[in-house]
């Protein structure tokens, strides 16, 4: 099993086959990992949380539930999960973010920018890339709609595992943000594993 780190503030993008199984570990706890998914077929079909929400009739996404296309096909079924505790709902930090959040500190091209550059190669230009499912990310939901950034509840060593419902080409980071992070940055780590150890 090969361990491969994504180092804080940066990000990759690599292909995942039909059947493989993707899992992301937080290896030291309060860390958030931004998640895209395209069909390696036609990269104009990507991952929507508003197809996600309506099949599955939940935000709370977690062990058992899938994660749709934009044109209504199951791209990734999580089938572990130890954090238990992902948000769907906003987009991946950017230049603009930190510019609007974070007007004291250095600008910085988020998981946006490095979501970008990572899946260059594959064709996928800026405009391609949608809301990112925000692997840790605790953003809780007020009773009057009110959304709030807390630190990730996610623990050393807590994963999610996904399997491929096609052949995927995936964008995965390690956040920029720092309220996201709970305030300080570190790595992430994924392992992509053949369906006979998955």
């Amino acid at each position: 099993m090969t361990v491969t780190e994504i180092k804080p503030r940066s990000g990759v993008a690599f292909r995942v086959q039909q059947g493989q199984t993707l899992r992301v570990i937080d290896p030291e706890g309060v860390q958030v990992s931004d998640l895209l998914g395209y069909s390696a077929a036609d990269v104009r079909e990507v991952i929507s949380n508003g197809r996600t929400f309506d099949y599955e009739e939940t935000i709370a996404l977690t062990t058992g539930n899938r994660l749709w296309s934009n044109r209504s096909n199951p791209m990734l079924s999580i089938v572990e999960d130890t954090a238990g505790r992902h948000d769907f709902l906003l987009t991946p930090c950017s230049e603009a973010t930190f510019r609007h959040f974070y007007p004291d500190q250095p600008v910085h091209r988020g998981c946006f920018g490095n979501l970008a550059e990572a899946l260059a190669p594959y064709g996928i230009e800026p405009d391609m890339i949608p809301c990112a499912f925000n692997l840790f990310m605790n953003v809780p939901v007020a009773s009057d709609g009110k959304l709030q950034v807390d630190p990730p509840t996610s623990r050393p060593g807590d994963h999610i595992r996904l399997r491929a419902e096609m052949d995927l080409i995936i964008g995965l980071t390690a956040c920029s943000a720092y309220a996201s992070n709970g305030g300080s940055f570190k790595p992430i780590h994924y392992v992509v594993e053949d369906a006979a150890s998955a």
